[in-house]
């Protein structure tokens, strides 16, 4: 088992030009306020790979900088190998969604894709399409502002999550090796072996 720290997190979209740049700018900035910097890596990636090498989309750099985040991204395809080193994938649509989940080498695998909107209380959880974020790139500027209100809407929830499974990897972590230092102590005092204690007959 690999070390729990950092949790790795790549957000995921069609062309990795728009929504999962964003998502991961986004993603960076609040985990970086909320001091989990060294803790946690995070990236993007399409599902397909028409823009594999560009930028991100202007739009996307326009609306990211009015709205202060950094971005220096270059697109690149999600690869089926990627699920050993990641922690959780989250797609930015349902369509993304079943995508990632049918590339998924195993269930353990596809029980780490999720919806990006799942982690949003206000969104419509019960409506049809309620989780997904809209693809804007055939829209405008104004398409692109949405797209980063859901992304914004949902970062809280996600980062709470995300905080609680750090927590938990490293108390795991902390728990195994006092386990095993105890062991080795015990190892090399013979007075701890199973007879300590024990009366001669």
């Amino acid at each position: 088992m690999r070390d729990p720290s950092p949790y790795r997190v790549c957000f995921v979209c069609t062309g990795n030009i728009c929504r999962s740049p964003m998502a991961e700018s986004v993603f960076r900035a609040h985990a970086a306020e909320a001091g989990l910097d060294g803790l946690l890596e995070v990236d993007s990636a399409g599902t397909g790979p028409w823009h594999e090498g560009d930028g991100a989309d202007r739009r996307t750099i326009d609306v990211l900088t009015a709205h202060g985040y950094e971005q220096d991204h270059i697109a690149r395809q999600f690869r089926a190998e990627w699920f050993d080193r990641l922690d959780l994938v989250i797609a930015l649509d349902s369509g993304h969604l079943h995508e990632l989940r049918a590339l998924a080498p195993t269930p353990h695998h596809a029980a780490k894709v999720r919806l990006l909107r799942s982690y949003d209380p206000d969104a419509d959880h019960d409506a049809l399409g309620g989780l997904d974020v809209p693809d804007p790139y055939f829209g405008g500027l104004n398409d692109f502002e949405e797209c980063l209100a859901m992304i914004e809407s949902a970062g809280g929830g996600l980062l709470d999550a995300v905080a609680g499974a750090i927590d938990t990897a490293e108390s795991t972590s902390k728990a195994a090796e006092s386990t095993s230092a105890e062991n080795a102590s015990a190892a090399d005092d013979p007075a701890a072996g199973p007879d300590a204690g024990r009366e001669s007959a």
